[in-house]
């Protein structure tokens, strides 16, 4: 997993800005849904990704812990999957012109997001249960609109905060965290339950969405509040 370290003076702000260092750690778990972002086979193994991200493959015991203990906390799990298909590719032009100088890995990546591709599955080592959602998505962010059903279905279950993890940390982690938070939902970022190419990347994106946007916490941070809300809760003490 990725070392964290947001600037302490970036840690100093957050806190005289909003009075505490952790501004959803009063999160109902009832209404929190983890969204698991792209852990699928094309991002993280060698015979199908075209650009795989190792760190991804590290993340994966917290990212079952979470979704374990969002599931019995009364939360909802979704797991989303990057998708490719013909109609994307020209509506969404522009991304494949990006990558017009290395055609091979182009071509390899378009193959593995194909649906229902070996490349499009979730890593074996992934816990999925019956009760949780499976969502596709065709762009980094899965709340933009014309992306995917994420938000409609959300909104549906009643969902008020969203724990954002997966990979990569500052592409569509990053992009689907800043879009929740401005469709109004309590968004956390996991910071050892996201996985980016480099320890820069990863620890730029966590501070730019620490600063200004929402919530940073790691498994054991946010499995504690999940667990100690839903004791209150059942107790009749939630407010």
């Amino acid at each position: 997993m990725h070392p964290v370290k947001i600037p302490e003076h970036i840690v100093e702000r957050v806190v005289r800005r909003r009075g505490r260092a952790h501004i959803h750690d009063d999160l109902d778990p009832a209404s929190t849904a983890l969204v698991v972002i792209d852990m699928q086979n094309g991002f993280l193994l060698d015979e199908y990704a075209a650009y795989p991200c190792a760190q991804a493959l590290t993340i994966m015991p917290n990212l079952n812990r979470l979704a374990q203990t969002v599931r019995e906390t009364g939360g909802l799990v979704v797991w989303v999957r990057n998708t490719v298909n013909e109609m994307e590719q020209k509506n969404w032009s522009q991304w494949y012109e990006l990558s017009a100088g290395d055609p091979a890995r182009a071509a390899k990546r378009t193959a593995a997001f194909q649906k229902d591709a070996p490349g499009h599955q979730l890593h074996r080592d992934l816990v999925v249960e019956p009760g949780d959602e499976t969502v596709l998505k065709y762009r980094y962010s899965a709340f933009i609109r014309g992306s995917s059903n994420l938000h409609e279905l959300l909104q549906a279950r009643g969902i008020r905060t969203v724990a954002i993890a997966g990979t990569t940390t500052n592409a569509c982690c990053e992009s689907s965290a800043r879009d929740a938070m401005m469709l109004n939902y309590k968004t956390i970022m996991i910071s050892d339950g996201t996985a980016a190419g480099t320890d820069d990347e990863h620890n730029a994106t966590l501070t730019a969405f620490y600063a200004i946007f929402g919530d940073v916490m790691d498994t054991d941070l946010l499995v504690r509040c999940l667990r100690d809300n839903a004791k209150h809760q059942g107790a009749g003490t939630w407010v």
